[in-house]
């Protein structure tokens, strides 16, 4: 009987994800319909291919010969959607997207899986790098699309050969220490202690717009990158911080206060790509148009 490739490919996904209960989140299917499969891939082959033990289960070494034919095979079906997608005259090719944590966990990461659904003729590759790396590779022509963050009072001068593309404007918000007196105003913020956000980057920025808006010089300590980070310092009680709304769709630490404060301003999500004569492509522009569908559909707390 010819092996299944439906149960390689339930093999390989309670491989990838490191669990049957995982890997039946993933596939969206309940643990026991996994295990059946498993099960019968087992009596099929006459070979065990999991060892289970207490800390979770492990591929056998025949199951690492399932789970290698069930890559092979995914590749190939990949690779065979991209040739119809050729053939039937639909957008195809290879995009490099780079972009920073904040940006691919809420726009290009669910962008993916639209690229993926729409477009399956496009090879969407994603990287996480600092913008100035990533600017590097743009120019370089090794990446096609970078996710850059502005603050609203920046300048806007683009070099030429390359177009930016809002994707998204988003309120920055305060973040506070639960010792601290909720500030209603901009005012309620003299004196305060704030978090300093590494120089050049986008928060940065803006408390220095703040500051100037405050006609003080504002107090900083510590420096952060990453806005999870600036959370972790807040927590602790060693100052305020302003963030972006996108920074805090997720959990925000005990003792910690978002608060929206007028007069704080925004930041802008840009995509930036090379604008020629023959660029952006049809892949390129494929993309930019679901990174700005997905943009366009987050609702900001």
């Amino acid at each position: 009987m010819p092996t299944d490739p439906r149960r390689l490919a339930i093999l390989l996904a309670v491989h990838r994800a490191g669990g049957v209960h995982a890997a039946a989140d993933v596939l969206r299917v309940t643990p026991s319909a996994v295990s059946q499969q498993i099960a019968r891939l087992e009596a099929e082959e006459g070979v065990q291919v999991l060892d289970r033990g207490p800390r979770g289960v492990t591929l056998t070494p025949a199951g690492r010969v399932f789970a290698e034919s069930a890559e092979r095979i995914e590749a190939e079906l990949v690779d065979a959607r991209k040739a119809i997608a050729t053939l039937a005259g639909e957008v195809s090719g290879r995009v490099t997207v780079a972009a920073f944590r904040t940006a691919i966990r809420a726009v290009v990461g669910p962008a993916s899986t639209v690229v993926e659904e729409r477009h399956p003729g496009v090879e969407l590759v994603i990287e996480e790098l600092e913008p100035a790396v990533a600017l590097r590779r743009l120019r370089a022509g090794e990446a096609d699309i970078v996710l850059l963050e502005r603050d609203e009072d920046a300048d806007a001068t683009v070099p030429r050969g390359v177009r930016d593309t809002v994707l998204l404007e988003e309120p920055w918000r305060l973040v506070v220490p639960a010792a601290v007196a909720i500030p209603t105003q901009l005012d309620d913020l003299r004196g305060a202690l704030w978090v300093g956000a590494e120089p050049g980057t986008a928060a940065d920025r803006a408390l220095g717009r703040v500051a100037t808006l405050l006609g003080e010089r504002v107090r900083t300590r510590h420096q952060y990158y990453d806005f999870d980070v600036a959370l972790s310092l807040v927590a602790a009680g060693q100052g305020v911080a302003m963030l972006p709304a996108l920074a805090l769709q997720g959990e925000i630490p005990p003792g910690v206060g978002v608060v929206t404060v007028p007069g704080l301003g925004s930041r802008r999500l840009v995509a930036r790509h090379r604008a020629t004569r023959r660029e952006p492509g049809p892949a390129v522009a494929a993309v930019l148009d679901v990174l700005l569908g997905v943009a366009g559909g987050i609702e900001l707390a």
